[in-house]
């Protein structure tokens, strides 16, 4: 880990070098700022880290799931079961195709979603499932995979959080032959600024999704031809120029944001009222997208984030449970609907998390915790 630093600590940082300002420079330079040779580039080597043929660079990860959702068929009168722990992309990939999403309850542990759970929720007019891995922490993919044949469903994985994971076979996360999506905003493991990317699984839904971030034009750019309905989803050749400098070192900086939660794991292990993520089970590997902590049943998390911050140690809540907010309130969902991940969105906080913290960072952070948790 690096050295001891005087900065103020940041909740979250991407790891940036020379080497993405020099990619930047030379698109810049070159004129070929959208849709050229960088965006190619990022594609080939990302696809070629994660052992797949076919990924489609997106300007979000957002814009990767809706594009998945579409891919996939799902529309108007079509539910979708996925966890309503998650940021809300998820959900509102669905919502943009008139899709319902039907939420089931998480795993007390992973928090990912529960398969159990899942299967109880399958209903006639259910077309798909969407696990999130949620936290980087890889979902039971294998068991959804098994649902999904046995029940005739479409699957798309939300990896947003999880490059680099590693599901409970050993195989990296988006490697299975499942429609993936994967995102590079700026707090996230490797970052493009803003940006996703849609692994698929043939050739047919790759043309697809590439056409349909670029307003459905056809494969053929010499000329003005849109066969079908798109989107502006483009990812520029500026974005792409960052992601193919992080790829390159994606492994160093995993191995490093791994280091990091290890030694916080050392620290906060000794305090009591907290549980702690768990950094795998079996061949399952967590990647570290950020360091959640859940405080004890009857500890007020918010008071426990205030007094923190009156430390000069910034933390947040993270996640709410989005069927409580009012975009879903139509389909008639409210509190005590999912008790799981409803008390993990109600006990669980994120704590300053990236490559650069420093052991005096570490130390401090801990420090802090335990007297507010003391107090």
């Amino acid at each position: 880990m690096p050295e001891a630093s005087q900065a103020d600590l940041a909740l979250a940082r991407p790891e940036l070098g020379e080497e993405e300002e020099r990619l930047v420079l030379e698109v810049l330079r070159s004129g070929s700022l959208s849709l050229g040779p960088m965006l190619e580039r990022f594609e080939n080597e990302f696809a070629e880290w994660l052992g797949v043929e076919h990924a489609v660079a997106t300007n979000s990860g957002t814009a990767a799931l809706h594009l998945g959702v579409r891919a996939l068929g799902w529309g108007r009168g079509d539910a979708v079961v996925l966890s309503p722990f998650t940021f809300v992309a998820s959900a509102n990939a669905l919502l943009y195709e008139g899709v319902r999403p039907q939420f089931a309850d998480v795993d007390p542990v992973t928090l990912d979603l529960d398969p159990e759970a899942a299967a109880t929720a399958i209903s006639d007019d259910t077309v798909g499932l969407m696990p999130i891995d949620i936290f980087g922490f890889p979902s039971e993919i294998a068991r959804f995979e098994s649902l999904a044949g046995e029940r005739g469903l479409g699957l798309l994985e939300d990896a947003a959080q999880a490059i680099g994971a590693l599901d409970a076979e050993g195989r990296k996360v988006g490697s299975r032959g499942i429609a993936t999506a994967f995102a590079f905003y700026a707090n996230k493991q490797i970052t493009t600024g803003e940006g996703g990317i849609l692994v698929c699984p043939d050739h047919e839904m790759a043309a697809r999704v590439r056409s349909e971030r670029n307003q459905g034009r056809s494969p053929d750019m010499s000329r003005m031809d849109h066969t079908g309905l798109g989107f502006n989803y483009r990812m520029s050749d500026i974005s792409a120029a960052i992601g193919v400098a992080q790829v390159e070192r994606l492994d160093e900086i995993l191995s490093r944001r791994a280091e990091v939660a290890a030694a916080y794991g050392e620290r906060l292990g000794q305090i009591a009222g907290l549980t702690l993520p768990e950094s795998g089970a079996g061949l399952a590997v967590r990647s570290w997208f950020v360091y959640p902590v859940m405080v004890d049943e009857g500890v007020d998390r918010d008071r426990v984030i205030e007094r923190l911050g009156a430390s000069g140690i910034p933390s947040k809540a993270y996640l709410p449970s989005v069927h409580l907010f009012p975009q879903f309130a139509d389909f008639g969902y409210g509190p005590g609907d999912f008790p799981v991940a409803e008390a993990a969105s109600a006990r669980s906080l994120a704590l300053p998390f990236h490559g650069g913290l420093s052991p005096a960072d570490l130390d401090r952070v801990s420090a802090a915790l335990e007297e507010v948790l003391d107090a």
